[in-house]
Order: structure tokens, then C-alpha cells, then sequence
């Protein structure tokens, strides 16, 4: 691939200029069902969980850590979605007769549409989580509580996105039985997208198969490069030099993007390369963009990223919430866009254990940080970063 063009960036800049926070128009999205069921914008269906996270002497375990794959990308739609577009960012969580009340204030200062089922009959979903050097071992401590359709009332259901993360069988259910139940409440509400992120259990050559088909039925399919080469019993880095096969990636995205997704004129396939950066590929074009943190540490800062955990599902929480507001944009632009706002959520949720910090400022309501920073400024940041960047292929 060529550099990408200096009038290319200047278009993508201005279009991302257009989508500031507080001048987006997503409410006025005509893509919204009835007025009535006040929908969400963005729902995920993965799971809450509460995580204590060992890591090696003499680091403490951070226990209690507020986690969870449908969590990280409620932030990524949040973090681009401040009040009161907030409300619009669906999720669930189930606590149980243990849920901590630090972690239920938390939620609290989001202000989204979070759907809080309290239950003293079961405990909260928990997870051990085990670090030793780049391997990370986990279990849960508690029986999980997976969501389905049956899971969201009408104002979830109605959402103009959904975010999954499950097997390729599963996604076909959900996506099959979320377009049912719409169509029984409400038979002219218009389809919405789906964002599929495959759980990497189910990333082997012998289902290599349901993934074709399930990438058939969404909008969106997004492996990271390691999964997607699972899929074939192959290696995307070099096990001596760590180096990603950049072509190797590029030509898998283009092979699953041949299976016709529902996206704007063939889908999307979004491929996370985490510090490498991304992989996207829709309406026959591709391109790379770079990771945020360690691309440019004279621009970024060095040191700032702590644990990676959780940064896929808020680049997808992120990708998803951008697609779905209306644009006037060519499909791949948006899809750019879309990467652009995942890439600047995924930075945040790598600063630290657990969720991003949240402050809100004393004299305007509408001006929030994470971390520090706006997420506006942010995306100016990385706007310089992409000025020199070199696609890799």
C-alpha cells in the first residue's frame, strides 16, 4: 500500500472534526425505530465480570477490579458518548448479593443506559485472572451469566448496534433471534448492525467454516491478527523477531471480507494488531492505521501503558458507536472514522488496571477527562501521529 496522501488526511481530519463530541447528531439518526421504545444507540451483549488480577512478586493483586469484555466496550461507546448521548449506551450487569458498592458508584458516574439486575439469590460473575510475564491465566470464581436476546428490554433490543463476542453458532442465534424479536414488537423497525468479535476459544481450523458463515449474517467482523491466524493453524507474528506478517493479515482480511457482510455496500473486516495498530478492509479498499501509545512517544508520552487487557473490547465498543450515527461520508471514510475513535478508546483502556478514571469539570457539564485527557484532544494527537505514518504493505 502507498503512503497514505496529505489531501486524504486532511479529509479524514475534517470529517472527524465534524463528529466532535458536542456536535454530533446521532439522535437525529433516521435509521431509529419508533419513537416509543426510546432505543439505544449501542447495546453489547458481553459480560460483566469483577475481577481480582494476581501478578507476579512483589506487585499486589488489585482485586475487586471493575472487568469484563461488555464493560471495556460500554467505556469505548461511552468515552464517545458524553452526557446526555450517554444514556444511549446500553449494557447489562448482573450483581449479585456481593456487588461492591465502590463498583456500583462507578457505573453511577457513567450515566449511561446501564441496566443494573440486582439478585440476592446468586453472586456477581468474578474471574481469577494470573499474570506471569506476557501470559495471562484465567477462570471464573463464579458461575458466569451469559445474555441473549431474552436479556434486553425493548430500549436495549431497539439498539442501533450491537456489540457480540461469542462463538460463530452463537452469533448466528443471536442475530437470528435479536431481528426476530424486533420484528415481533415492532415490524418496521429497520435493521440494525452487528459487530462481531470472535472468543478466541473458537478460533481453530475446524471452525474455520462457522466463521465464514457467521460473517455472512453481521456487519462487522473483528478478530485481533493472532485469532484470525488461529483460524488457520498459523502463526500472523514471527516467533524470533515478534514482527507481524503484515501481508499475511492484509490477505486474510480480504478473504473474509470477499463473503459479502451487510455493511454499507460489502462490510467491514477490522483486524486489531494491538501496539502494531489495525487492519481495515470494507468497500474494496484497505488500509493501516497505527496503534496510538508507542508509535510516537515524542507526541503520546512513553511509559503510559500498564495492562492491554480489555483494549479490543473497548476499540470495538468505540468502532461500533461511530458507525452507527449518521453520516454523510463515503462508507470506508466512515469506516476510518470509526477505526480512528476504536483506536483512541483502546489507548485509554491500557493506561491502567481496570476502567479508565472519569472526571467531569465543576463549571461545564459537558467537559469530561479520562484519564487526564479529552478525548478530543486525543484524536488531535493522533491526527499528527497519522501525518508520517507509512502503510506497512
Amino acid at each position: 500500500m502507498d503512503e497514505q496522501p496529505q489531501a486524504e488526511l486532511s479529509v479524514l481530519e475534517k470529517e472527524l472534526s465534524s463528529l466532535k463530541l458536542e456536535e454530533n447528531r446521532a439522535s437525529q439518526n433516521p435509521r431509529a425505530p419508533l419513537k416509543e421504545h426510546k432505543a439505544m444507540i449501542f447495546c453489547t451483549l458481553g459480560m460483566f465480570i469483577i475481577d481480582d488480577i494476581y501478578f507476579p512478586p512483589p506487585t499486589p493483586a488489585a482485586l475487586n477490579v471493575l472487568g469484563g469484555a461488555g464493560t471495556y466496550a460500554a467505556f469505548g461507546a461511552r468515552l464517545f458518548s458524553p452526557p446526555p448521548k450517554s444514556e444511549s449506551v446500553g449494557w447489562i450487569v448482573d450483581a449479585g448479593s456481593d456487588f461492591p458498592d465502590e463498583i456500583r458508584r462507578t457505573i453511577e458516574t457513567w450515566e449511561t443506559g446501564c441496566v443494573l439486575r440486582q439478585s440476592r439469590e446468586r453472586l456477581t460473575t468474578r474471574g481469577w485472572n494470573s499474570y506471569a510475564g506476557n501470559l495471562r491465566a484465567f477462570k471464573y470464581l463464579t458461575p458466569k451469566l451469559r445474555l441473549d436476546q431474552d436479556s434486553l428490554p425493548d430500549t436495549h433490543l431497539f439498539a442501533r448496534v450491537f456489540h457480540l463476542i461469542c462463538s460463530p453458532k452463537r452469533c448466528m442465534e443471536l442475530v437470528e433471534n435479536i431481528e426476530r424479536r424486533r420484528v415481533q414488537i415492532d415490524p418496521t423497525a429497520a435493521r440494525p448492525l452487528f459487530v462481531w468479535e470472535p472468543v478466541p476459544d473458537f478460533c481453530t481450523p475446524e471452525e474455520l467454516s462457522n466463521t465464514r458463515e457467521a460473517v455472512e449474517h453481521i456487519d462487522v467482523f473483528s478478530p485481533n491478527h493472532d485469532e484470525l491466524a488461529r483460524l488457520w493453524g498459523v502463526q500472523a507474528t514471527d516467533a524470533a523477531t515478534g514482527e507481524v506478517d503484515f501481508a499475511w493479515v492484509s490477505l486474510a482480511s480480504q478473504y473474509f471480507y470477499s463473503f459479502g457482510l451487510q455493511y454499507g455496500k460489502g462490510g467491514a473486516v477490522v483486524v486489531r494488531a494491538g501496539k502494531i495498530g489495525c487492519c481495515i478492509t470494507g468497500e474494496g479498499q484497505q488500509r493501516w492505521l497505527p496503534a496510538y501509545h508507542g508509535t510516537r512517544p515524542e507526541i503520546t508520552g512513553a511509559g503510559r501503558v500498564v495492562d492491554p487487557t480489555g483494549a479490543g473490547n473497548a476499540f470495538l465498543g468505540a468502532l461500533a458507536v461511530s458507525l452507527a450515527r449518521e453520516s454523510s461520508m463515503p462508507v470506508f471514510r466512515q469506516l476510518e472514522v470509526a477505526a480512528t475513535w476504536g483506536t483512541i478508546a483502546a489507548s485509554f483502556a491500557i493506561e491502567q488496571v481496570g476502567v479508565p478514571n472519569l472526571e467531569k469539570s465543576n463549571f461545564d457539564a459537558l467537559k469530561e477527562t479520562w484519564n487526564g485527557e479529552s478525548a478530543d484532544s486525543r484524536v488531535d494527537c493522533y491526527m499528527r501521529i497519522l501525518e508520517t505514518y507509512e502503510q506497512p504493505v
